[in-house]
């Protein structure tokens, strides 16, 4: 049997911090099952976040008015792309399952992993409008975030301050990851590591540490289907009148972000297993 390959997308500018540690579980106990890690650690990479023209190889198809998806997907194609994005399109498609590894900046990823996500996950490579969603280039392969929040849970909830936090991940794990086929994973979220005691941050990492064992055993999150939408231009790539009518009856929207004017569905975007109390936000201070 060959040897299954993991990668973790890294960002963190620190050796000490919390996402390290992350970091490390993941790679010990991801080898510990026999998997080749592979992590590129963004910030000691001196990644490139901006996409530019400096990322084609040679000359443009269309100088006069540069349009950055059209000539990488053209660059892809002909093999033109520059050797830091190559090299990272290799470690994506050698990986059975994708980790990114982060703490939450303005709700969503630091500056240097969006910069990962757009130039890496180029037209042609990760997705046309052929090949996406559940019939996206990758949807053999399984994907997840991991991160640290400066806030505390409650702090995130439908019914807090920064509002619920499944509406916060819905652009990440629907509109970038699942957009190119990804089966997603359910999020692993270490809920203000920074304001809880040293006991707790350790139950954390166990508590990581033993999904990790169980992790590609876990059903993806639901998403809608691409067989409920009429995707052509002329149907606008909306729901298709069927599959509406099917919906009127339910209490719920499809997703998070298919709410169709409903009540959204309950945790669309975080399912997990129930965390242990010892390894959660127990003993966080608020």
């Amino acid at each position: 049997m060959a040897q299954k390959t993991a990668l973790i997308v890294y960002a963190h500018q620190s050796v000490g911090s919390f996402n390290a540690a992350v970091r490390d579980v993941a790679v010990e106990e991801l080898a510990s099952q026999g998997y080749r890690v592979l992590v590129s650690d963004l910030y000691a990479m001196n990644f490139r976040a901006n996409a530019t023209q400096d990322d084609i190889i040679g000359d443009l198809k269309k100088p006069e008015l540069f349009q950055y998806g059209e000539e990488t997907m053209h660059a892809w194609m002909e093999g033109r792309l520059s050797d830091d994005i190559v090299a990272e399109q290799r470690k994506v498609e050698e990986a059975e399952l994708v980790i990114f590894q982060f703490p939450l900046y303005w709700f969503s990823v630091p500056a240097i992993m969006k910069g990962w996500m757009d130039r890496v996950l180029s037209q042609g490579f990760a997705f046309t409008l052929e090949k996406m969603y559940n019939n996206g280039v990758f949807k053999d392969k399984k994907a997840m975030l991991s991160f640290t929040t400066g806030a505390t849970q409650t702090m995130f909830r439908p019914d807090g301050i920064n509002g619920d936090i499944n509406i916060t991940l819905w652009p990440l794990q629907n509109g970038t990851l699942h957009f190119c086929g990804f089966q997603i994973l359910a999020p692993q979220i270490f809920w203000s590591p920074a304001h809880c005691p040293t006991a707790v941050r350790g139950g954390m990492l166990e508590g990581w540490r033993i999904r990790l064992k169980g992790l590609l055993a876990e059903k993806p999150l639901t998403f809608a289907p691409c067989e409920l939408f009429d995707l052509s231009f002329q149907g606008g790539f909306m729901l298709r009148p069927s599959a509406r009518e099917e919906q009127e009856s339910q209490p719920h929207g499809i997703t998070t972000g298919h709410h169709l004017g409903k009540p959204l569905p309950p945790d669309n975007q975080i399912k997990a297993p129930p965390p242990d109390p010892g390894s959660a936000t127990a003993g966080c201070r608020k």
